[in-house]
Parts: C-alpha cells; structure tokens; sequence
C-alpha cells in the first residue's frame, strides 16, 4: 500500500520533470539548425556518396533549391542571396562558428567602460605649483571611453589582400549546371570541402584571389556554371599588450585588426606611458614605431599594421615632456621626440591663438636636474628652432589689450564704443547733437509703454496649465481675489491650475494656514506653562504687541489707510509716471588723458551742456589718441537739488490729484495751488508726506539698532551660558526668555521704514495757508485723506468697532459704547493713535493724567486701542527661589548648632 501510494506521487513528479527538460532542449536548439532527433532521421546529403541517394533528391524536390540541377527559380538564381530561409537545408559546416558569431554580435551592443581618471603625475604637480594650472597629459582623454571587451567589426568589407587562414568562413554560392550554396570553415589544414567537388586548399591565399581559385576547382567537375564568393565569419587572434599600457594583458581580436585597434582596446597608454614609441614586435623583429601624435595631430596612420597571431605591442616608458601654456589652441603637457624643437611642439599645440603675441616665447629650463632658470627666444624663424629639453616649460604671450589711434566713448550715451582717431578730432566729432546722448535703455522703457493691451484676460497660473485630460473641458471659477479655482470636471475629478488633478493649488483660498499661523502668531506664545507654575512667554508677547504698537502707529495713518483702499475691481497693472532713465548732468563732463612720457592721468573737465546745447567752441575739447571721454548722468554724480528733475505726486483731496514737475524756484505751497488747491473734504491733521532719501535712512537706522540689539542679547546668553547655576526650572525658563528674544528680533527685522516725514499741522488746519515751506526731492508723495466720521476703538474690549465722531464725545464715552474693557484687558496701558499718527498713551504722565486719560479729545479719524494683560513669570519663580534660600540657611544653620 505504501508503494503504491509512493508511485502514485512520484509519477506526477517525473513527467513534470520530462517534460522541462524537453522544453529546455527546444530552447537550446538555434533557429534554424535541426536538432539531434532531425540530424538522425536525415541523411548528409554533403557526402558526395549521399547526395544522390532518394532521401536527398527528396529533400532537393521539396526545397527546390539545393544541390539540384533544374531550379524552380528559372534563372538558376538562389531565391535567398546572402541568408537562410527558415527550415532550409542548405549545408554549412560553421555550426559552431555561428554561435560565436551571435556572442560576439552580443558584444558589439555593450556599452563603452568609462576608465576612472588616473592620478597626476610629478611634472603636472611641478608645472602646478608654477603655473596654478593643472595640465592634461595631450592624448589622454583619447582613451577615457573603450569597449569592455574587444567585439569585431563583422560587416566591416574585407580587404583585397586580406590572407585566408585557419578560422576563416567562406560564403560560396553556385548556380547553373550545378546549384549550390554552402558556409564553409577554413579547417586547421587549411581547406574547404566544396560538395560535390571535394577539398580544396585556400589558406594563404588573398582574398582577391579566392573567385578563380574556386573556379578553377569546380571547373575540374562541372561546367556552365557561375558563383560568387566573399568572407563571412573571419577568425580570431591572440595578441599580448605589454609595458606601460592602460590594461595590459592577452587580447582575442580580430583578424582584421590593427595595431591601434588593439591600442584602444588597451585603453591606450597609461598616464607613464608613452605615446610616442608604440612598438610592434613580431618574434625578435620590431615591425613598427608607431606615434600616436601622428594620428592625433594631422591623422596619419600610414605606420598602422595589421596583426598576427602571436604579436606583441609594447608600449615603452614616457620620454622627455614639456609642457605649454598661454595663448596655444591645447595648452597641455606633450612628449617629445628626439630633436624636436620649439615650432613642432607649438604644432602639436595646434599653433597658436589669434590673440597670441608673435613677439617672444618664454622658456623655463631645468639645468642639469640641479637649478632652473627663465630664457626668452623671439617668434621668429630662428626662435622657433630652439631645441627643447626635457621639463621644460614654455608660455607663449598674448597681446596687450591696447588700442592704437583710437577714442573711447563711454557713459550716458546713445552709443558708447570705441571710435577711429585722427589728426584734429574733437568732442563735437563724438557728440554730434543731443539726440545722441538719450541712452538705449530709455528708448526700450519708453517702448514698452505703448504695449498693446492683451486679447484675453490675464488669468493667472496659465502659464502652468496643460491639456484638459480624457478630452474634458474644464471650467475655470474666478476668485473674488483675481484669481482662479479648479472646477471639478465629468469624471469627478478636481483639475488643478497647473494641470494635475490634485486639488487646488496649494496658495489657493481653501489654504489658509499660513494665514491662520501669521494671526495667532501673538496667540501661541501664551499657550504652555512653565514648571514652577508661571506662564510661558508672556514676556516675549508683551513685548510683541507693543512692537506691533508701534508700528501700528509709525504706518497707519490716515491717509496710509484711505491710499490702501480702492472701492472697485483691481486693476491689471498700476499706471505710474516717472523717469524712464537718470536725467543727463549737462554741467559736467571730461576727459581722460594718460601723459605718453610720465605715464600720469590727468582729467580735462568740459561743460556739455555748453558744448551740446549752445555750440560754445570753449568747449569743444581736441582729442588725442588714447583718451576716454565720460557722459555722466544724475545718477553717477549728485548735482545741485535745484538742478534736478523732481517729480512729485500728490493724490487724495485735492481739486487736480496727478504727478507734477517742479519748476525751477516753485515752493510746496505754489505747487500745491497749481494742482487747484484742496477739495472742501481734505482732512490735512491726517495727511502723510514721504520720502524716498529719508525711508533709506530710516531704514539705515533702524538695521542698525536690530543689530546692536542682536549683539547685547548674545551677550546675554552667553553670560548666562557661562555661569551654569541654577535649577532646571531656571534653565527651562532662560531658554523660554531666549526663544522669546530670537522671536522679538525677527520681528524687528520685518520693519520697514516708511519714509514719512511729519508735518506739523493742528485738527483744524486747512487751506494752502496751512503748508509749511519744505524744500521737494524727487519721488516725494503727499497724500490728503478725507475726513473721516468714524472712530476706532479695538483691543480688549467687549465690542470691537467703528463709532461715529462726535465733538462732544471723549475717550471714556467712546469706550463706554464699546462695552467697556473686558476682564482681560489692561486698562493702565491703553493708548490713542491720532490720524496723523501720533500716540498718546496713559503711561506718558503719572499719578493724576492716568486718571485723565478717559477725558482725552477725541479727533475723527482717531484709533482708541486696549491692550490685553500680560503676567510677568517672575512672581512665583522668586517666591522659590527666597524659599529654598531660606530653607539652606536654616539647614545651616542647624549643622552649627550640631557642630557646637
């Protein structure tokens, strides 16, 4: 029962088995090639005893084709010229040739091998440390990429005076009295079998030779006949490569190859070997001294050989090297052969530049392998025989960038360049008129005013948009910000602005991190408690709302509030009026003039606008050759304010609001009445006048206090860092304090100045009467707000809002329609932003103005704000602090008692 049982699970087994290897016999089988089962059924019908037996006529009827007189095909022509058709029989006996035909039709697919750069040489760490230049060795990168295994060129054409040998597969193709086509091998004897015919020798024998030989040899048994023959496979040969090359070893190669075939197959001489001396030795016999620089530099290969089996190419140690530096096509480091001489290394260099000087050649010499020393030769015939030597190093001079007879023109101009002197040249001859003066760049500005408006609406993210996917149109939602949104398309997928179907953009209105973080930034530092039971970072948000105070009140004022708003779509692009390029300095122009006998700089000033605009001759300069004339403009050279173009803009209540050039001698209060004066509604208490010069200095000023700020506080922490006492608590709270401090500075670091320039004016100020007499730079920027009929009151209170202004209302009563301060706020520090930006806080005065501070006159426009209160971490901290002093004293204490 067991043995059966057994059988009956081994069985399964076994034909599983049978069958694999069966399959793995089919796949082993060439295409094309008959497997052992055909070979044994079918009859060799090369064998001339065989060939015109019954099996082998049949196999001639049913292919139509081989070893057959009368052919199907008409003209006696095989159908296949050159390649097997499937399941033919036609004879061949390279089976194995083949396969290797196929290996090595595999090899020629495989990538090059990328040889790893090898390490500098002596010589280039010598020429480096002289030059700062790390040269190539010349030829080298030749030999980065070679194949990583030597694979025959098998469709190269063989040669006429190719010599057949052992190894060889021969393509014979007959027709007419006899048809027949046959692969023959070369065998180690030296003959091919011909069917029908019988073994014919053919080695040693040209490869033009072969078609009449093989005639010859048919001839003897057929006739009316014709074929054609050539070399299919060619064999394979052993060659050795030896001394200093890349990779040396023994190289299978073909027998087509030549002696730089097998160099590159090497990788070519290594980084000490030379390229100059490439020997092929054949038995005691040097067949050729091959120079690669040959090849390189004019492509001569006139001393390339092919090889033998058995040869050996020998690469000998580097000879004698110079290297070459400066104004050459391949600065490099070259090998030098006997007796070669200045003018062929710059030959090997590919000559020299254009901008090279044919003046001198410098040479630095080794002597005597003990000193070296500098010598100069002239780039002239005689120079340029110079021998070299052996570590020589040779620097070919460029040219000096001298223009000669020529005038430079440089600066504000219309075309700058470099201009042709000549005998009694003068500056008019450079500036014919004032058009030339008006630069390119302001033609361009000036250009791109006048572009035409776009067909479609800017949409933004178009750019990043792709085809709508599976052929669904995608319908775009405007956003009330100008934006857009992704619609959701068919297939319920959400189409992106950039084409994906990922949701919409990560800067879309649906993300509103960022924006939450940046609210609740004052909020987060409130949120946590210390371990000694005080509240974390309340000093750091204290400090961070009276910052924001105080910008609050440097940048809103009235009128920075009103310019903000715009009750209306926005527009596509802001319409601004300024200067397109700096205005020319007319009064100042000159002449750079270098002395040709003391080689001194002298500096001949002229007036342009004199010269350009009047015609004065005073001031039409003579040129010599060699001088530079400078244009300058505003820009480069402050001049006189009164001389400066001035564009001021004046927006808001007035009767003509726009962009005004101020004339010569013309006041504010005059430019102000040109522009109509003020409407009835101007509210000048809060109006705001900027500048750009003062918001640069301001903004100087207040880097400079973030950055001694910045210093004290690393101070701080460092001497808190290096007194090491203290509980954990005390370290959790320091590091809290510095987190703090790091926040406080960033914060500070994102003020930016504003420019404003505080006019002294009273709530009732009106009219042109009212303007102070100030002095206009360019880019000023009055603004005159409306006048408001609300007031602000925001902060800790239990209803945040706008009331309107009353003039007999006051703080208290504004606060009162406010709700009052809530539980939260801290009413003792509660402070009022005037609409002109001033702050009137409860803390400027002490004991009876705190108490006042409700009965302050209120002004339209006016901002009352309650700060929350904050609790300083200190309290309980200290109260432990005192306890465990107390505690150590009285434990003390009590040891001396002990002690007595």
């Amino acid at each position: 029962m067991v043995r059966q049982l057994g059988f009956f699970f081994l069985m399964p087994v076994l034909v599983v088995s049978a069958s694999a290897q069966q399959q793995q016999q089919q796949q082993s089988t060439p295409s094309g090639y008959p497997d052992s089962s055909q070979t044994s059924t079918n009859p060799d019908c090369s064998d001339p005893a065989l060939a015109s037996s019954a099996d082998c006529m049949g196999q001639d009827q049913g292919n139509g084709q081989q070893f057959n007189g009368n052919s199907q095909n008409g003209a006696g022509v095989p159908r296949t010229f050159g390649a097997q058709t499937p399941n033919s029989n036609n004879y061949t006996d390279t089976g194995q040739q083949n396969s290797r035909q196929g290996q090595q039709n595999g090899a020629n697919s495989q990538q090059q091998l990328l040889l790893p750069p090898e390490p500098l040489i002596e010589f280039q760490k010598f020429i480096a440390s002289t030059t700062s230049q790390v040269l190539p060795i010349f030829g080298a990168n030749l030999f980065r990429r070679v194949p990583s295994t030597f694979a025959p060129l098998n469709m190269t054409p063989v040669p006429s005076d190719y010599v057949i040998g052992p190894g060889d597969e021969l393509r014979v193709r007959v027709w007419g009295q006899v048809n027949f086509q046959a692969n023959l091998q070369v065998d180690r004897a030296g003959e091919v079998y011909l069917p029908q015919v019988g073994p014919t020798h053919v080695a040693g024998m040209p490869f033009s030779e072969l078609d009449g030989h093989l005639r010859k040899a048919i001839g003897r048994v057929y006739r009316n006949f014709d074929l054609t023959a050539d070399i299919g496979q060619i064999r394979a040969i052993q060659v050795y490569v030896a001394g200093q090359a890349r990779r040396p070893g023994v190289y299978t190669v073909s027998s087509l190859s030549t002696l730089v075939d097998a160099v590159f197959a090497s990788g070519g001489p290594s980084v000490q070997g030379s390229m100059r001396h490439i020997e092929l030795r054949r038995g005691s016999e040097v067949v050729t001294d091959f120079d690669l620089y040959g090849l390189l530099v004019h492509g001569d290969k006139s001393k390339d050989v092919k090889l033998l089996p058995g040869d050996v190419i020998f690469i000998p140690a580097v000879g004698a090297e110079v290297a070459i530096t400066g104004s050459v096509r391949t600065p490099a480091i070259y090998e030098l052969r006997e007796g070669e001489s200045l003018d062929g290394l710059i030959a090997d260099a590919g000559g020299v530049s254009a901008v090279a000087a044919e003046a001198r050649v410098s040479i630095e010499r080794i002597s005597e392998h003990h000193d070296r020393f500098a010598m100069e030769v002239a780039y002239d015939a005689n120079g340029l025989k110079t021998p070299m030597a052996d570590g020589d190093l040779v620097h070919v001079y460029s040219i000096v960038a001298r223009y000669q007879k020529t005038v430079t023109l440089r600066g504000n101009i219309a075309n700058p360049g470099r201009f042709a002197w000549h005998a009694g040249m003068r500056v008019s001859d450079l500036i014919p008129d004032r058009d030339s003066l008006i630069t390119r760049n302001y033609w361009w500005k000036r250009a791109q005013l006048g572009l035409p408006a776009p067909e479609f609406e800017p949409i933004p993210y178009f750019s990043n948009m792709r085809q709508p996917t599976d052929g669904n149109a995608v319908t775009l939602r405007l956003r009330s910000q100008g934006g857009i949104n992704g619609q959701q398309g068919q297939d319920g997928s959400q189409q992106n602005l950039d084409g994906n179907a990922n949701g919409v953009p990560n800067n879309g209105p649906n993300n509103t991190a960022g924006l939450r973080d940046g609210q609740n930034g004052l909020a987060q530092d409130q949120v946590g408690q210390n371990a000694d039971g005080s509240q974390q970072g309340q000093y750091g948000s204290q400090q961070n709302q009276r910052l924001n105070a105080q910008q609050q009140a440097s940048n809103s004022s009235l009128a920075a509030q009103q310019s903000g708003v715009f009750n209306g779509p926005a527009p596509a692009q802001r319409t601004e009026v300024k200067k397109l390029a700096p205005e020319i300095d007319w009064d100042y122009a000159v002449i750079q003039r270098q002395d040709p006998d003391t080689l001194k700089t002298t500096l001949i000033s002229f007036d342009l606008g004199k010269l350009v605009l009047q015609h004065d001759t005073s001031q039409d300069m003579e040129l010599q050759a060699g001088d530079v004339v400078s244009i300058f403009s505003e820009a480069d050279i402050r001049v006189p304010i009164a001389q400066q173009t001035k564009l001021v803009t004046l927006s808001g209540e007035f009767v003509h609001s726009g962009v005004y050039s101020v004339q010569p001698g013309e006041t504010f209060h005059h430019l102000v009445e040109r522009a109509g004066g003020f409407t009835p509604n101007a509210y000048l208490y809060g109006s705001e006048y900027t500048r750009e010069s003062t918001r640069a200095l301001q903004q100087a000023r207040i880097d400079e206090y973030v950055q001694n700020l910045s210093m004290e506080i690393q101070r701080s922490n460092m001497a808190i860092a290096a007194s090491g006492t203290g509980s954990p608590q005390d370290a959790a709270a320091d590091l809290s304090a510095q987190t703090n401090e790091q926040n406080l500075l960033t914060n500070l670091r994102r003020i930016r100045a504003t420019g404003r320039i505080v006019l002294t004016f009273v709530p009732t100020s009106s009219g042109t009467v009212s303007l102070p007499e100030i002095s206009m730079e360019d880019g000023d920027h009055f603004s005159v707000p409306s006048v408001p009929a609300t007031v602000n009151v925001v902060g800790a209170v239990y209803d945040q809002n706008s009331f309107l202004y009353s003039t007999s209302r006051r703080v208290g009563e504004y606060l009162g329609l406010a709700g009052g301060p809530n539980r939260d706020a801290d009413y003792k520090h509660s402070f009022l932003i005037r609409a002109d930006g001033e702050v009137v806080s409860s803390d400027l005065g002490k004991g009876l103005w705190a108490a006042k501070f409700k009965d302050v006159r209120v002004y339209p426009g006016d901002t009352i704000v309650v700060p929350e209160k904050t609790y300083k971490p200190g309290t309980l901290r200290t109260v432990l602090a005192y306890s465990q002093l107390f505690s150590s004293l009285a434990l003390g204490a009590a040891a001396i008692a002990v002690i007595q």
